[in-house]
């Protein structure tokens, strides 16, 4: 068959599986359910799937891709209850279908997020304030080692709403060319003005979006 996506959620506890455990895992419930996949050829052959943008561990989704190939032609609307009843809890595929757009083309993630605090949350103006600083340089991790990087350019919007004694957080981020990890937004209050920084932040994919602002399938 021609290359196919999968969009599915990963959330609860399958949060804490690593993308190559992921990876191992989705590999098992295809052959679980029937479902052949295809390998490449040569010397080390391996199956052809491959998810677009890999999570971080802790980090929920309900918006994950992975592209795949098949041996053989199956239905794509009963392929989504096959895999997901195979799967571990926290992993369900809402959709199965063919794959047209080239991965290049994902450009932004909508994320929500919660930041906690033990002392008590900050003004939300605040926050909000320091996000709309011209830029945000912080260290970060690279393939060169730690460096320093400004990641306001990839931030297209964010805010901020009190819910209990948190801070809901609402952002708009690059997803790729260059990545932003929404973890980053926490370190970078951390790093630049601490006593706006969250004492626990998690954070989930809402929706990917082209370059354009449409709808990334």
């Amino acid at each position: 068959m021609d290359k196919l996506r999968l969009r599915f959620e990963k959330t609860g506890r399958a949060i804490y599986i690593s993308h190559l455990d992921l990876m191992t895992t989705m590999q098992r419930a295809f052959a679980r359910a029937g479902l052949e996949l295809k390998y490449s050829e040569g010397f080390n052959p391996h199956p052809l799937i491959s998810i677009l943008l890999p999570l971080s561990v802790g980090t929920a989704s309900r918006c994950e891709l992975m592209d795949f190939r098949l041996r053989e032609d199956t239905d794509l609307m009963t392929l989504p209850e096959k895999l997901t009843a195979v799967l571990p809890e926290g992993i369900r595929v809402t959709e199965a279908y063919p794959s047209e757009r080239k991965s290049a083309q994902l450009k932004w993630l909508d994320v929500s997020g919660m930041f906690e605090y033990d002392r008590g949350a900050p003004e939300t103006g605040a926050l909000a304030a320091f996000f709309d600083r011209p830029e945000i340089v912080i260290e970060k991790k690279t393939k060169r080692g730690m460096g320093l990087s400004d990641i306001r350019p990839a931030i297209e919007r964010i805010a901020f709403c009190t819910e209990g004694g948190s801070i809901l957080v609402r952002a708009r981020i690059s997803a790729q060319e260059p990545t932003l990890n929404p973890d980053l937004l926490a370190a970078a209050l951390r790093q630049l003005q601490p006593e706006l920084a969250p004492d626990f932040a998690e954070f989930t994919r809402l929706e990917t979006y082209d370059s354009e602002m449409q709808i990334y399938r």
